[in-house]
């Protein structure tokens, strides 16, 4: 953790700065998900490579050692908590991890999933700016990691203006389909 003030990274930077397929992979992912900038893709790869290395340490002990340590069991349930993995998924699973997995389930997504937005760039905006809320307790942090039990507890900040102009679309919408019918 250490002192507030003098913070760690929470990435690591490419060994490589120059590469062109990574470079434009890159450039795909903060396209698709909205991200603010490559800082972002950096960090969910360095938490996707974290996960893998203790997933191949654990793979790694022999069976006495696993039988004493639980480490297994905590890894795999922090990421089936996260929505990360399936309930039925084992060890070997979390090798096949990659950095759209930990994408999907950022706050600013998963906004623009629930149609909460129209884009994702829209979704950070609403969430940077107060709008959103989980379990009625404003989140203003695009980069928040969504449990799977946190899904149905997204929605609009109570009283929040995007939330009335979300209902008046709402029902516009339900108009124009009755009238169609």
């Amino acid at each position: 953790m250490g002192h507030p003030r003098r913070a760690r990274k929470q990435y690591d930077t490419p060994s490589h700065p120059w590469n062109a397929d990574r470079i434009k992979e890159e450039n795909r992912l903060i396209q698709k998900y909205g991200l603010k900038n490559k800082k972002e893709v950096w960090k969910a790869a360095t938490m996707v490579k974290r996960y893998r290395r203790d997933a191949r340490y654990l793979l790694g002990m022999s069976t006495e050692q696993q039988s004493i340590g639980t480490e297994r069991n905590q890894l795999l349930g922090h990421l089936i908590k996260l929505g990360i993995l399936s309930e039925t998924a084992n060890l070997e699973d979390i090798l096949d991890l990659t950095v759209e997995d930990m994408l999907r389930r950022r706050l600013q997504t998963m906004v623009h999933r629930k149609g909460l937005s129209h884009t994702v760039k829209e979704a950070r905006l609403f969430i940077v700016h107060g709008h959103i809320a989980l379990n009625g307790k404003k989140i203003n942090a695009p980069g928040y990691m969504v449990r799977k039990d946190e899904e149905e507890l997204l929605g609009f900040y109570p009283g929040s203006p995007i939330e009335k102009m979300h209902k008046e679309e709402a029902q516009a919408r339900e108009k124009a389909a009755e009238k169609t019918e």
